[in-house]
């Protein structure tokens, strides 16, 4: 049965769960122990408050609930396991002396932002590089004779015509919408005209950075009403591990004309312990929460799902897919860029939103934070669904 990824990941959502739900009681009362609590600035939110003393740094609870079982049922020589244990334990670490600065050095900044951002920085580069590097590290690509035998050649029937594909090293990705949708990110550069190909890894490293640090970010941001953050991914996360599966899987791959991924079906198993983590969190985070993930948890699950989506080479689809992060961080983005463009024109601060990022806005519009998360979920759900359909809609 252990041969099965798709036992193994049912096994790692179990045990995720029983991780998170189990010993997240423990680490909550431990937390409350240590008075690990949420110091929270009056903005003016109705029942914000009440939630001043809360335990913070429950993101803990997600980070072992992925651990744990990624570490008990996924082959850990499977480089695709090993960068994402590298992420969740590398933006983990950052989160973690963010909230360790603003709750035992009680300094509400916390970890300075150039810092934060010089540590997402250093693991897109460790991720970049090694996907550029790494041997197996590879796609699946169809190649026509004269085969030249630099690779091992698999041999198939396809609507009744003999294919053969090639395993190669590559940084292709995938254009949602498009037929043929492989795309090199080498072509960025095609108006430089001949020799543009020598600065592939420039390229790719540069958006490798920038999805890894707005994601990772926006999911920080979104974290800032119970629940709303945790559910999210969960719904994020079940679309990544349907993705990743029909990636690594030859039958459906070829079925949906997809890009084919030689050993990444591991990652399904890492998808099932991150789903299992972020609903076994919510226990304990939806509302009213019990505990707050802080930015142990936030910064790690947006950092996951990026990481995630660049491996299987769908990171394209994540401005749709994590729709309520990108939108969670832009309005922060507007709100901040109009208050200082009106303030250097007119003298006066002017605001887009009642206050920002957008949750706040409609908590400020008098609805109840529950109304609003599930509201986001839907949300989310609805997104999720066509980030599916663009597997065929093409």
């Amino acid at each position: 049965m252990f041969q099965y990824i798709t036992f193994r990941m049912a096994m790692a959502v179990i045990t995720s769960l029983l991780v998170t739900t189990v010993f997240g009681r423990r680490l909550i009362d431990y937390l409350r122990h240590k008075q690990v609590g949420e110091t929270v600035r009056n903005l003016g939110l109705e029942g914000q408050m009440q939630k001043a003393g809360t335990p913070t740094m429950g993101g803990l609870i997600i980070i072992l609930g992925i651990l744990v079982p990624t570490l008990l049922f996924a082959k850990l020589g499977n480089v695709y396991v090993i960068l994402m244990l590298i992420t969740t334990v590398w933006l983990g670490a950052i989160g973690f002396l963010d909230d360790y600065i603003k709750v035992f050095r009680k300094n509400k900044e916390g970890l300075a932002g150039k810092f934060k951002i010089i540590g997402q920085v250093g693991l897109a580069l460790i991720i970049g590089l090694t996907m550029y590097n790494n041997p197996n590290i590879l796609i699946s690509q169809e190649v026509k004779p004269p085969i030249k035998i630099d690779a091992p050649v698999q041999f198939h029937i396809k609507n009744n015509k003999p294919v053969y594909t090639q395993n190669v090293m590559s940084r292709k990705t995938t254009i949602p919408f498009y037929k043929n949708n492989e795309y090199d990110y080498a072509k960025v550069l095609k108006f430089l005209g001949k020799g543009y190909e020598k600065y592939e890894l420039l390229v790719f490293l540069f958006f490798v950075i920038i999805i890894i640090t707005f994601i990772s970010n926006g999911a920080n941001i979104t974290d800032g009403i119970d629940g709303l953050a945790t559910g999210t991914s969960a719904i994020i996360g079940v679309t990544l591990a349907i993705l990743a599966y029909v990636s690594s899987n030859t039958f459906f791959a070829d079925y949906l004309i997809i890009m084919y991924i030689p050993d990444s079906g591991e990652m399904v198993v890492f998808a099932g312990a991150f789903v299992g983590a972020c609903v076994g969190f919510l226990w304990y985070n939806s509302y009213p929460a019990q505990v707050f993930m802080g930015d142990t948890g936030s910064l790690a699950i947006g950092g996951i799902i990026a990481v995630f989506a660049i491996m299987i080479r769908k990171e394209l689809l994540l401005p749709l897919l994590c729709g309520v992060f990108v939108i969670e961080n832009l309005s922060v983005i507007m709100q901040v860029s109009w208050f200082k463009f009106t303030k250097k024109r007119s003298g006066e601060g002017k605001r887009i939103f009642l206050m920002a990022p957008l949750h706040h806005h409609y908590q400020k519009k008098g609805f109840h934070e529950s109304k609003i998360v599930t509201r986001f979920w839907i949300i989310g759900i609805f997104l999720a669904i066509l980030t599916i359909i663009t597997l065929k809609l093409r």
